[in-house]
């Protein structure tokens, strides 16, 4: 009878909190948003407002470029057109819900300052991250939460990081003159025109600079945990929408099982190299850097460690790799679509360089370059959402933002809204940013390619000089223009990548 009794409550208990997690929460935060004027689409039983964004991505994305040069950058229409019609429908704040995350929708200018300044541990990464099995952002260095995460960020500062930036340039055009070398070849093979698919030249370049930067001598590894994080990237972004859905990460379906089995061969990949460090080494590479950050006088669990080291290698992944070797490739399709910018940079770069390899202080008189730079960031963010959750409540504004409300800033509608850069914000006009980014919009702070405020990535300093020398002496050696095979279609797998690679026909100088 005991036996019984203890039973019956278990599953009382058990349904209690199941009908609280999927019902009575949901309904609690979005009455709470409610009274205060924030409103948004009808969310459904546990799939949420899932299905309504499922069919506007579908309908979006068959609406398809035939190939000609683009002349519209509207990426955001393409790959998030949900949020325009519920923007023009409830406002520049409102509530969504996937599956039972209640998500609040911010591109109001002065909030969007409130909240990517805010330092508060309050205000941290979103707990359906944290808990998504082989998520690409762990508990890193600025997107994490607790009192042990806010140490490392003390001890990995970004000072710290841009001191070793500087002397990773020899690294940086050595791996840059091994691409050039590679597309010489393909242009004499070729007889003089190459058509080359810069997407995975891209990804080598940025692969090889990063895993020297992180792994030193290991780098070969570091290169081969790079590709696996590259394909559990591929993985991850197809339950992207599933994420909020209860339950859904510990379904055994493919998606998850081949999910959780590069999850567990990248971890063991990078403890095994942290194993082969037991003992001191002058080589500080990055992750001699991160080792050092790991150990406190007031010492967490080797769990909590092992944590703190392998969620950094997959954020400098992110932050130095994957959004490095898309923006260039974004970059090199706006200059082959613009051949009028890509003589102006050309022709700068000629002047500033004289013939030598770019160095540090070449790269920081190329002005154009870094219009140029800027403007692409611009019209093609690496990051399309930066996303936050209420750990407490907290108020932002004259909105009081409920625990566990999650708040999205939209990048890409904040990077092109015609309030803020004017009537041309969806072209390609580098000039704009002649007087830097204060001077390019009205508000200098919805610019956030890298993030914004004290959160800003730390990986944005080695990003920026790796494609300003890569680009620089590619357009010393080569002129280039879009190739009839190129068709534009921008796509979100985590980062906004060009869907069908980017096709581009070259010839030497």
């Amino acid at each position: 009878m005991l036996f019984s009794i203890a039973l019956v409550l278990c599953v009382f208990c058990s349904f209690f909190h199941l009908y609280s997690s999927l019902v009575t929460k949901p309904r609690r935060l979005q009455s709470a948003l409610r009274k205060q004027g924030i409103i948004g689409p009808q969310p459904k039983f546990l799939l949420g407002n899932i299905l309504e964004i499922k069919k506007s991505r579908e309908a979006a994305a068959k609406v398809a470029s035939n190939g000609d040069v683009v002349v519209s950058h509207n990426c955001g229409a393409t790959l998030l057109p949900f949020f325009d019609q519920w923007q023009r429908q409830y406002g520049d704040v409102f509530m969504f819900s996937l599956g039972n995350t209640q998500i609040v929708h911010v591109t109001q200018p002065e909030m969007v300052r409130e909240i990517t300044t805010c330092t508060s541990l309050d205000l941290g990464k979103p707990t359906y991250q944290a808990k998504e099995r082989g998520s690409l952002l762990g508990n890193g260095i600025l997107t994490s939460n607790g009192p042990f995460w806010a140490h490392q960020r003390k001890i990995l500062a970004p000072e710290l990081y841009m001191e070793k930036v500087k002397g990773m340039i020899n690294l940086v055009q050595d791996s840059v003159l091994t691409l050039l070398s590679s597309w010489n070849k393909q242009i004499e093979v070729q007889g003089g025109i190459a058509e080359i698919k810069i997407d995975p030249d891209m990804r080598s370049f940025s692969g090889d600079v990063i895993s020297k930067a992180c792994f030193g001598s290991n780098f070969s590894k570091g290169k081969e945990i790079f590709f696996k994080l590259r394909a559990l990237q591929e993985v991850s972004s197809k339950r992207v929408l599933s994420t909020g859905i209860p339950g859904m990460r510990y379904i055994p379906s493919k998606n998850n099982r081949e999910t959780w089995a590069l999850e567990k061969e990248i971890n063991t990949l990078i403890l095994n190299i942290v194993k082969e460090r037991t003992k001191p080494r002058s080589e500080k590479d990055l992750l001699q850097m991160i080792l050092e950050g790991a150990t406190i006088k007031s010492k967490p669990s080797q769990n909590a460690i092992d944590s703190f080291i392998v969620d950094n290698c997959k954020n400098i992944y992110l932050a130095g790799y994957e959004t490095t070797a898309v923006a260039a490739t974004w970059c090199l399709m706006l200059l082959a679509a613009n051949p009028i910018w890509q003589q102006r940079v050309r022709d700068e770069v000629l002047q500033i360089c004289k013939g030598q390899v770019p160095d540090a202080d070449m790269i920081r008189q190329m002005k154009q370059l870094t219009m140029v730079i800027n403007e692409s960031l611009r019209l093609y963010p690496p990051v399309a959402v930066v996303s936050r959750e209420a750990l407490k409540e907290m108020k932002f504004g004259e909105i009081n933002v409920p625990k566990g409300v999650n708040i999205w800033t939209l990048v890409t509608t904040l990077h092109t809204d015609p309030k803020i850069w004017g009537t041309d914000s969806y072209k390609f006009n580098p000039e704009r940013f002649a007087n830097g980014i204060r001077g390019a919009c009205k508000f200098p702070h919805v610019y956030m390619p890298f993030g914004v405020g004290p959160r800003v990535c730390l990986g944005q300093n080695l990003a920026m000089v790796e494609l300003k020398i890569l680009i620089s002496l590619i357009l010393t050696k080569f002129s280039f223009t879009i190739s009839p095979k190129y068709v534009h279609s921008p796509a979100l797998n985590l980062v906004i990548e060009p869907g069908h690679g980017v096709y581009l026909s070259l010839r030497k100088l």
